[in-house]
């Protein structure tokens, strides 16, 4: 028999349930007001002890350094947030991102990415390659750099390096995905199956992201929802860096890490699932409240040390 979810990951659920309600009561919520409602994620998370942050551009991208004290400041992850490519950014996810960066050892750069519908894909793709270009020219290695994010983020993280490949060029040296939403074509069976475990995650608030991103034609998606740097679920894995994927079991997006994590292990891929029974999207949130986000956390420090370059 599971454990309960700690009161730390209950404060996320009820996040969630508040947002829930909110747009359910308010479904004309127009993008400015539904980015500031999104921006509230950090409350979630405690702040890190001992980290500090500074704003920057990287390759022409602004964001938020996260620099734990004592970091080894050539190792870096840069890190995409969540909300869809719509909503989220560096100051909501700046927490989160500092905790990943004291647990590696590691700094952290988030990016304040073009968001959709303003600018729809592959924006949010280019503007992670400028932003990873823009690292190794200030002298970072490419395998020394981590590319993690969550949701949408998550799905950046992974598409980041597939993007490198495709244009040639070194690619990161590990990916870490908190769960990532990877399916444009909304079949995974887990949004059936987890529909009343998850208390954010609905299949119309995924319909209404992917037209911003995709862009609405009326008709249907401007940009075929089965493209591979849209959709990693139909990219060619191979030669695809050392990977780390969580989710949540009580999530609707759980069966994306899943079905990822099977075609990136036939593939060869060295690929790491967790999956944490009972929790919600991006457990890790929970990140100093919560005793399984912290112990995921730890598990990622394990494995990243495992994996680091020299």
């Amino acid at each position: 028999m599971s454990e309960s979810p700690s009161a730390g990951a209950e404060t996320l659920r009820a996040l969630y349930a508040d947002w829930s309600a909110v747009m359910t009561a308010r479904p004309d919520l127009d993008i400015r007001l539904l980015r500031s409602l999104f921006d509230e994620w950090h409350q979630a998370t405690t702040e890190p002890v001992d980290v500090s942050y500074a704003e920057d551009v990287v390759g022409g991208v602004p964001g938020i350094w996260a620099l734990p004290a004592g970091a080894d400041r050539g190792q870096v992850v840069l890190y995409t947030h969540g909300g869809g490519f719509a909503v989220g950014s560096a100051a909501s996810h700046r927490k989160l991102a500092g905790h990943l960066a004291a647990a590696l050892g590691a700094t952290a750069f988030v990016l304040d990415y073009r968001r959709a519908p303003e600018h729809p894909h592959p924006a949010q793709v280019d503007d992670g390659v400028a932003a990873f270009r823009g690292l190794l020219e200030r002298g970072i290695a490419a395998a020394d750099v981590t590319t993690a994010g969550d949701s949408a983020g998550g799905n950046l993280a992974i598409a980041i390096p597939l993007a490198l490949r495709e244009r040639g060029g070194p690619l990161p040296g590990r990916v870490v995905a908190f769960s990532p939403w990877l399916d444009m074509t909304n079949s995974g069976k887990t949004l059936e199956a987890n529909a009343d475990s998850d208390a954010l995650i609905t299949v119309p608030l995924l319909e209404g992201m992917i037209a911003g991103v995709l862009g609405d034609t009326g008709a249907g998606p401007a940009v075929d929802p089965t493209t591979p740097l849209a959709n990693p679920l139909h990219a060619d894995l191979a030669g695809f860096p050392p990977v780390y994927l969580d989710a949540g079991g009580a999530e609707a997006l759980l069966d994306d890490a899943v079905r990822f994590a099977e075609r990136a292990r036939v593939a060869g891929v060295d690929t790491t699932l967790s999956v944490v029974d009972g929790l919600q999207h991006v457990f890790p949130f929970a990140a100093g409240r919560g005793g399984e986000a912290d112990a995921e956390l730890a598990a990622i420090a394990d494995w990243y040390r495992a994996r680091r370059a020299g």
